[in-house]
């Protein structure tokens, strides 16, 4: 029996800043087992989402009765090494409000390389070394450091933009949100929303693109494939992948791609 409703993919930009309209933001939905369809932001000047619009849309959408799992896709966190070197609790939430705090891309008109270059938060207080990966990082064959910026299927950007809104959501939603794997290795049996880390280039090629964009098509193959492997009844084995008990205590505090097994 599948355990979701709804399935969500979401591929992340973290161009520009929180307020701004961008292509490279998408989000695709699929309900039951429906092929996934684009959703598009609320009808405004803007032509695409911003990532505040898509902050406010997922509280509301996720406050639905409906069990929906949502992929995102950029980092949710940062390498143990991080922690180490800033002497950080092994706390997700914890690590979340420290980094708010130091660099605030969610405030308006920030862009991520401001607080980079030093023109506003505090970033210089909280940087990673590009040669820093996470242990998800190291089983899959082509996944980036999430502090190696400007290079080809970079997730820095997006991962340093987005760590806000992750926040937002854990602290601002209506109902409690399950973001796996922080909140536990196994999906809570009421229904309660799961919100999991993805990287959508694992299934792109499984799925024709037909006349998608790039971006369009990584948000689609997401949903696509979260709701084929729930609906095949497989994806209850993706929350469990086989991990030492040292590699999951590592995985509570950097974090697991929801599909690398």
């Amino acid at each position: 029996m599948p355990l979701f409703d709804r399935y969500i993919g979401i591929d992340y930009s973290g161009a520009e800043t929180a307020e701004s309209s961008l292509s490279g933001l998408r989000v695709y939905l699929a309900i039951g087992s429906n092929e996934p369809r684009e959703e598009l932001p609320p009808p405004s000047p803007r032509k695409y989402w911003t990532r505040r619009g898509i902050a406010h849309w997922l509280c509301s959408e996720l406050s639905k009765e409906s069990p929906t799992i949502v992929g995102i896709d950029h980092g949710f966190s940062f390498p143990v090494a991080y922690f180490e070197k800033y002497a950080l609790p092994h706390d997700w939430s914890a690590f979340l409000d420290d980094f708010q705090r130091h660099w605030p891309t969610d405030a308006p008109a920030t862009y991520v390389d401001f607080i980079r270059e030093g023109a506003c938060g505090q970033g210089e207080q909280r940087r990673g070394d590009p040669s820093w990966f996470r242990l998800t990082e190291h089983w899959t064959a082509t996944a980036k450091s999430v502090f190696r910026f400007g290079v080809n299927g970079s997730v820095a950007h997006s991962t340093h933009a987005g760590l806000p809104w992750l926040r937002f959501l854990r602290n601002e939603c209506q109902r409690k949100i399950h973001f796996w794997p922080f909140d536990g290795w196994n999906i809570p049996d009421e229904g309660a929303p799961v919100i999991a880390e993805v990287y959508p280039s694992l299934w792109t090629r499984r799925f024709p693109r037909q006349d998608r964009t790039p971006d369009q098509q990584a948000a689609y193959a997401a949903a696509a494939w979260l709701c084929r492997a729930d609906q095949t009844c497989s994806l209850a084995q993706f929350f469990n992948p086989p991990l030492t008990p040292e590699e999951r205590e590592i995985a509570l505090i950097e974090g697991w791609i929801l599909g690398v097994v």
